[in-house]
């Protein structure tokens, strides 16, 4: 067993094989240790996330290494049979790979048992251990751009169905009608953990279609008042979503956090309002958003720097101030222009809007397409009754260090836990040149371009592993990518280093084309613990 620092609130554990990886969850499910936040298996390894202010990461490790390896998580008995027309696009290629036919292809994927391993990459994605021991194949070595819902492939060792279209390096053999994830359902992931799945070939059978649910309402009507105050988008600029603290411990399911890229700063626009510090704000991506006022109201925005102005209903106009309490009359219209500073402002309204919650948050998760739909012209946000003793905060001081393009923006790094795979001036080429946010960049994670890229000495395929907000994960390429707030659960690539968690907020704020230079933080402790 190794454990490998990942930040200062996460380490990786590195087992021999999956057995023990899900025997090591199973006993930390049964035996929580106080302070574990989240657990993220993949094939070999168990992200663990904890918080800092109730246990430290060598305590954590060494109660780790104290767990047995011989568990198993006790769960009902579930059989899962999904139906596969055996017609995709890689059967033949697999076959051939495999020196047998495509039909003998098929008898071997059907005529075994799969038991759901693990869960991720997107919200309902298991990967099934199990059936015939000669199915260990490959990826594909140029992933495709686009894979259908429903597309049943093979990668190693592993069965998997796509839940979603999505991009994708699976083999592809078949594809099935069976909805792998639905809000609809009490449990949206057909597959969980510990499940049985049985494969069986429907080629010859009539094609069965079937309507997925996998939207939820815009809002909810409860503590609304009837004709009681709200807010009508008139533009949304770039991107206007809905964020708060985040989907947590819904990885079982394949779901990542998400949440606010800032949330520090959505935490401050709820204080100013008067509401608890998690309630649901409106994520405004640089500038051009507007709204109008419809009864009166109490907002606030926070966030990024840059011009805020109000036009009343007559036609007079003046600016606001940002990080103070806005009390807004009937007909009064907002309008945020581009930010001078950060890039990511945060509207917050007293007694909150009401919108309803998927999975118990109201995040837009943007990769995984889970949560409200992002907001659109002629929305109208209907606002919450406030509750009793609901006080406006006093203004606040507005951060003084947005990144921005004039200047380079430091981020502070914990290495590890992939360093090994890199050649020995990975770290210094890491941090001692620029890298340059690319337009690419999202809330999926920002893209880097430097004109050194980093060489790993390990090009052997890495099973998939948890991955973390601010990993940054390193491709072929050599050109690093930051994971922030819609990271997929796990990956596939090196980790060389994390934003260390201080600085996740700043890096959810930094512009396109700004410049980035990393500095690792010595005092953290060593890679691996």
């Amino acid at each position: 067993m190794r454990i490998l620092s990942v930040n200062t609130n996460a380490v990786l554990v590195e087992l021999d094989d999956l057995a023990r990886t899900l025997a090591l969850q199973a006993s930390l499910r049964a035996e929580p240790i106080a302070g574990i936040e989240e657990l993220v298996p993949a094939a070999r390894t168990l992200l663990i996330t904890f918080r800092p202010t109730a246990i430290s990461a060598a305590e954590l490790a060494r109660q780790v290494r104290q767990r047995p390896l011989e568990a198993r998580e006790l769960r009902a008995d579930k059989r899962i049979e999904i139906p596969v027309r055996y017609t995709g696009e890689d059967l033949a290629e697999v076959a051939g790979l495999l020196g047998i036919t495509p039909q003998e292809l098929v008898r071997r994927h059907t005529g075994s048992d799969y038991t759901v391993a693990f869960t991720g990459f997107a919200p309902g994605f298991a990967y099934l251990s199990g059936g015939h021991p000669s199915l260990d194949v490959p990826r594909r070595t140029v992933p495709r751009t686009r894979i259908p819902a429903g597309a049943v492939g093979l990668a190693g060792s592993f069965s998997g169905v796509y839940p979603q279209a999505s991009p994708g390096g699976w083999q592809i053999v078949g594809v099935t009608d069976a909805p792998m994830w639905d809000l609809a359902r009490e449990t949206p992931a057909l597959l969980q953990p510990g499940d049985t799945v049985r494969f069986v070939d429907v080629t010859a059978s009539p094609r069965r279609l079937s309507v997925v649910v996998d939207t939820a309402p815009l809002s909810s009507n409860a503590d609304v008042v009837p004709g009681g105050s709200a807010l009508e988008v008139r533009a949304t600029g770039l991107q206007a979503l809905w964020q708060d603290r985040g989907r947590l411990g819904q990885a079982k399911q394949g779901v990542s956090a998400s949440g606010a890229m800032d949330q520090r700063a959505l935490q401050a626009a709820n204080r100013l309002v008067g509401n608890a510090s998690d309630v649901a704000c409106v994520e405004i991506a640089d500038g051009g958003f507007r709204f109008a006022c419809r009864g009166d109201a109490v907002v606030a925005v926070t966030g990024a720097d840059g011009p805020l102005a109000l036009t009343r209903a007559d036609g007079a106009q003046w600016p606001l101030a940002r990080y103070q309490a806005i009390a807004l009359a009937d007909g009064d219209t907002v309008a945020l222009a581009e930010p001078r500073a950060g890039v990511r402002s945060y509207l917050s309204v007293r007694g909150g809007f009401a919108i309803a919650p998927v999975l118990g948050s109201c995040a837009t998760d943007t990769l995984a397409r889970v949560g409200p739909p992002p907001l659109a012209v002629g929305d109208v946000l209907r606002v919450r009754a406030v509750t009793a003793g609901g006080v406006v905060g006093a203004p606040e001081t507005p951060p003084a260090d947005l990144p921005t393009l004039q200047e380079e923006v430091v981020l502070d790094i914990v290495l590890g836990p992939r360093t090994d795979w890199f050649a020995a001036d990975a770290i210094e080429r890491l941090c001692s040149q620029p890298w340059q946010v690319t337009p690419q960049s999202s809330r999926v994670g920002i893209r880097l371009a430097g004109e050194q890229p980093l060489v790993r000495t390990r090009l052997s395929e890495l099973p998939s592993e948890g991955t973390a907000r601010g990993s940054l994960q390193v491709p072929p390429s050599g050109q690093p990518v930051l994971f922030l707030a819609d990271h997929p659960l796990t990956g596939g690539y090196p980790v060389i280093a994390s934003v260390a968690i201080h600085h996740l907020d700043r890096a959810g704020q930094i512009p396109v084309n700004a410049r980035v230079r990393f500095q690792p933080v010595a005092a953290l402790g060593p890679v691996e613990l």
